[in-house]
């Protein structure tokens, strides 16, 4: 078998888990087909999501739904004002053995998992939302001067409400800037609503199983970024990130409600994820379309608002079609 072959095997191999892993997770959670994808284009490129929507949309179920389909340990942590960063990443207790003779031991936290579900991350405060920011940035965790790596892969899932903000504590913009994706479930469609209906209040579906093993997944992770990208794609990807900034050739409406653009971090993004979605539509390279589809999910948490654009309710999605068709043009 050549290069050539072997790297169609994989793509082949690659496609089949996307469609096995969309299959399993659609027999739970209902009528938002476009947040799976997602979803799923951010594990395969590695990063973490951003899932914001009301409450009763299943965000939860969403990545239970995603974990129970993956041979990877899942937990979930519910955000709390009084929960700690050693409720997030672990401490020490003091032990006594038979010989009644103590000692400190470490005891991990939640952290320490593949999957790691932060529910409703903006109740907690600053203090132990950035618990995270190491570990979802150095794929490790600092406790007590010694430094432990996180098992691979580690994918976080954060959830937030942005309807009730009392009581609640914006996460800051270096934090949000860690997101590969941001994913806004929105109400479901009248035939989405009637299937959720229809599927919740009956007999309850039955476990589909692991669909997929952690060491393929591993695999389709570095396959993905295998994917070569075109100098233009590269050019395209640049020149939309500049475009999300106020200074320089933006269009107006950035110029006008944009406080800052978008990070680095923001084309980064949009390269990892429209490699992974390629490979899922057949293609062993990045096309524009690919970019296209990402483009606002990938940069619409990274774009800070001037206070005209927040009085205005200006949508990152928007701002960010204005950059993509003020570059494309």
């Amino acid at each position: 078998m050549n290069d050539f072959q072997a790297l169609e095997r994989d793509v082949a191999e690659l496609r089949s888990s996307f469609d096995a892993l969309r299959t399993s997770i659609a027999k739970r959670f209902l009528g938002q087909a476009d947040a799976v994808e997602f979803l799923l284009y951010a594990l395969l490129a590695d990063g973490h999501v951003l899932l914001e929507g009301a409450p009763g949309l299943g965000k939860t179920t969403l990545v239970r739904s995603l974990a129970d389909a993956l041979d990877l340990s899942f937990r979930r942590i519910q955000f709390t004002p009084d929960l700690m960063p050693a409720d997030i990443v672990g401490t020490r207790v003091l032990d006594e053995d038979a010989q009644r003779r103590r000692s400190f031991s470490l005891q991990r936290g939640p952290v320490f998992a593949h999957v790691v579900l932060a529910d409703e991350i903006n109740r907690a405060t600053p203090r132990t939302q950035s618990a995270l920011l190491e570990a979802m940035a150095e794929k490790q965790v600092t406790l007590f001067g010694e430094t432990l790596p996180l098992e691979p892969p580690f994918f976080v899932v954060a959830t937030q409400n942005p309807i009730e903000m009392e009581g609640t504590y914006p996460l800051p913009e270096a934090q949000i800037d860690r997101f590969l994706f941001k994913i806004d479930l929105g109400a479901p469609s009248l035939a989405g609503l009637k299937a959720i209906l229809a599927g919740t209040t009956g007999p309850e579906p039955k476990h589909a199983g692991k669909v997929e093993s952690r060491e393929r997944l591993m695999r389709l992770q570095k396959l993905v970024r295998d994917v070569p990208a075109s100098s233009d794609m590269i050019d395209l990807v640049a020149r939309v990130v500049l475009a999300t900034h106020p200074s320089g050739d933006a269009p107006d409406r950035v110029q006008r409600y944009v406080r800052y653009g978008s990070s680095p971090r923001g084309g980064q993004a949009m390269l990892l994820s429209a490699k992974a979605r390629a490979l899922v539509h057949g293609r062993l390279h990045v096309a524009r379309e690919d970019l296209a589809a990402v483009a606002k999910p990938a940069l619409r948490h990274r774009l800070i608002l001037n206070y005209e654009g927040e009085a205005a309710q200006i949508r990152g999605d928007e701002l960010v079609q204005d950059a993509w068709d003020h570059v494309s043009r």
